[in-house]
């Protein structure tokens, strides 16, 4: 298989054949003569010899016109003619290499090269009767010429538009830098007056991609040039310092744009020239000076698009990565966990009809007391493997939840955790795992795991810190505390807030059957739950909380709201023998729209108050903790600025629905939790000291934020 030459050229002349032709003849002749005009070691030219072996078929000759073209510069003596004749001879393998296939790997153009280099070499050294170290150049100059053709060969067949996004496999990065390290240094010997043209191409590649590809590729680049540049001179060593360290002090100037980058690095280079006080610092500060005024001159057409280039480098997921595997593993685990359930409810009802079956064939041969204590048995044994049965159905939901969860996150930044990780060092934080993840709508969360210690979480400047390194406003960290771990999580600043506030009181004694909560997801959604257990004081309060407390810890876990009731309800049932049941009621908005999402499961009615009109939400569900498969009552309504949501329980709603929409519309000037106090104190005064229940009301406002 042939590799086709991947070297991109423009539209408009690729459209004319002619003119493609002759533009890439133009740019094959360009580098025949650049690989010939420079010298190394006591006036070596082996590149224009590589350059040569390794071109196209129909290009190798224009290739070959360079490479003599240069060559003729240094004067015809004995020297030139044997470049022309390795010349000669490296046309003559390409010739042969497009005649009968054979440039499909570089081995071939390597050869030819060596040879090429080699024999006329060793020629001219017999006719002119040189020493050992004569001959001993002339292989180490063969040997350069064939490394070299290796480079410009990978160089030549790498395939562009891979480095769009950042896509380019390492060797073929390598390759190329080494062949432009190589082009600079022939280069570097044509000057203008002081001004070179070749270190001036070179400082403004560098200060290019410290720009917009980052500081690291910036000073391998510098590292590599500077050294290329170096070689090609006597005395010059000192370039590859002055280059080198000139784009490190510049890569620190990065946040501030062109300008500090320019500025920081022509001042170091000034430094170096001065310090170095030889006949090649004037010239040097002369071309930085030059190629720092060019840098910062580039074309904001061009600039956009090398930005455009990093950014998609930095955003492509590759559809192997972990995330959607990650994705797929989930949900071939939750499809496994509801084959389960299926499979443990078929087994129950088999189980069930058997054991009755056999029931009630023994009636007529043991007492009644014995026969109603095996169905007692029987219904009570159904009962726990309907919930097991229940229990992996929940599983299977949670985990599609997760999956969901996963398969929303777009993208994770590891540019942004490394710099995360780098800002958490000065703090004396050393986190175990950083993500950076932004989710399909553009929302981004930072979540840091560390070990159980909380010291240093709690600095206010993080928020600002990290907000700066992402580009985005978050709010206050957010700490979890789980069992030998702590997370900490940032989420971004809604454009909105809730103005929240709650009032309770208990029927009997200081334990209230219902449980309030309030909490946050992390992911711009406010959350308020009303759990109400069965009857009052501790019995209710029990059931209460424990339906309150398990689903605020799910949802925090990241589960829907959907798996965590059932997981609730089967929690419920098997809590105890006797009844166990608890209302949930709750109200998800979301801070970023104003959605607003009401779910409830038995709980009674709330309310919506929108431009001063009263909107009664009242949905017939089922508690938790009575049947099997349960399932929310669920409504949507989209809030905007100061609406109001208000959650109640049945202790208030029971007094009637007249006298609390009365109140709701007259109290648009008090804060949340006046409204809440005011509402509590009303139904106390309406309602029956023996027939009175446990009563909690939320009230939440929608702000600004």
């Amino acid at each position: 298989m042939i590799i086709q030459n991947k070297i991109k050229f423009p539209k408009k002349l690729l459209e004319n054949k002619k003119t493609s032709f002759i533009v890439k003849a133009a740019a094959f002749f360009t580098l025949g003569f650049a690989c010939s005009v420079g010298s190394v070691i006591d006036a070596l030219h082996p590149f224009g010899i590589s350059i040569v072996a390794v071109s196209k078929k129909k290009y190798f000759l224009f290739t070959a016109a360079g490479a003599v073209l240069g060559t003729l510069l240094y004067g015809l003596n004995a020297a030139s003619a044997r470049y022309l004749t390795a010349i000669v001879m490296a046309s003559l393998g390409a010739l042969a290499a497009a005649a009968f296939d054979l440039n499909y790997r570089p081995a071939f153009s390597m050869t030819i090269s060596l040879l090429a280099s080699l024999v006329t070499g060793l020629i001219l050294d017999i006719r002119l009767e040189m020493n050992t170290a004569g001959y001993l150049l002339t292989i180490g100059e063969s040997i350069l010429c064939c490394g070299s053709a290796f480079f410009f060969y990978r160089a030549l067949h790498s395939n562009y538009k891979r480095l769009r996004f950042r896509a380019m496999p390492i060797h073929d990065i390598i390759c190329i830098v080494i062949s432009v390290s190589i082009l600079l240094m022939n280069l570097s010997s044509l000057s203008i007056g002081v001004v070179t043209p070749a270190r001036i191409i070179a400082m403004v590649v560098v200060l290019t991609v410290v720009r917009f590809f980052g500081d690291r590729w910036g000073i391998i680049l510098a590292l590599c040039f500077g050294f290329a540049l170096s070689i090609a001179n006597e005395g010059s060593l000192f370039i590859v310092g002055a280059i080198a360290f000139s784009a490190m002090v510049a890569a620190l100037f990065a946040p501030l744009g062109s300008l500090g980058i320019g500025s920081a690095f022509l001042c170091c280079s000034a430094f170096f020239c001065i310090a170095s006080g030889g006949q090649t610092a004037f010239p040097l500060f002369t071309d930085s000076a030059v190629s720092t005024l060019i840098f910062m001159l580039l074309p904001s057409k061009l600039t956009d698009k090398l930005e455009q280039m990093a950014e998609n480098g930095q955003a492509v997921v590759s559809d192997g990565s972990l995330r959607q595997t990650l994705v797929l593993k989930l949900r071939f685990a939750s499809s496994a966990m509801a084959a389960i359930s299926e499979s443990v409810e078929q087994v129950r009802e088999k189980i069930n009809e058997i054991t009755r079956r056999e029931n009630d064939m023994m009636k007529d041969t043991i007492s009644q007391e014995e026969y109603i204590m095996r169905e007692v048995i029987l219904e009570k044994t159904n009962q726990i493997r309907m919930v097991a049965s229940d229990q992996f159905f929940s599983i299977s939901g949670m985990l599609e939840d997760l999956a969901f969860e996963f398969d929303e996150a777009e993208i994770f930044d590891a540019a942004a955790s490394s710099r995360i990780r780098r800002l958490l060092s000065e703090y004396e934080i050393y986190p175990q795992s950083i993500s950076a993840i932004e989710d399909k709508y553009s929302r981004m969360r930072v979540e840091i795991l560390t070990d159980g210690s909380t010291e240093g979480l709690d600095n206010p400047k993080l928020t600002q810190e990290i907000g700066k390194i992402c580009s985005r406003y978050f709010d206050k960290g957010k700490i979890t505390n789980f069992k030998n771990e702590t997370m900490l999580s940032f989420s971004e600043r809604p454009s909105y807030r809730l103005n929240i506030g709650f009032a309770q009181h208990s029927a009997e004694g200081h334990l209230c059957g219902d449980t309030v909560k309030i909490l946050s997801d992390n992911k711009g959604h406010s959350i308020l739950i009303i759990s109400d257990g069965m009857g009052k004081g501790s019995r209710a309060a029990l059931d209460g909380a424990m339906g309150a407390g398990l689903l605020s810890k799910l949802i925090n876990a990241g589960f829907g709201f959907d798996s965590a009731l059932k997981i609730v309800n089967c929690a419920l049932l098997v809590k105890s023998n006797d009844e166990s049941l608890a209302t949930l009621d709750i109200a998800n908005i979301d801070l970023f729209t104003g959605r607003c999402e009401i779910f409830k499961a038995g709980a009674p009615a709330s309310y919506i108050i929108k431009d001063s009109n009263v909107t009664k939400c009242e949905l017939t569900s089922m508690p938790a903790g009575i049947l099997r498969g349960i399932e929310f009552a669920k409504r949507t309504a989209v809030l905007r600025l100061e609406d109001r949501v208000v959650l109640l329980s049945d202790g208030i709603t029971d007094l009637g629905d007249e006298w609390l929409s009365e109140i709701l519309l007259s109290l648009d000037e008090l804060s949340s939790q006046a409204c809440a106090d005011y509402i509590l104190d009303e139904a106390l005064k309406i309602s029956e000291p023996d027939k009175m229940d446990d009563m909690s009301v939320i009230v939440a406002r929608l702000e600004r934020n």
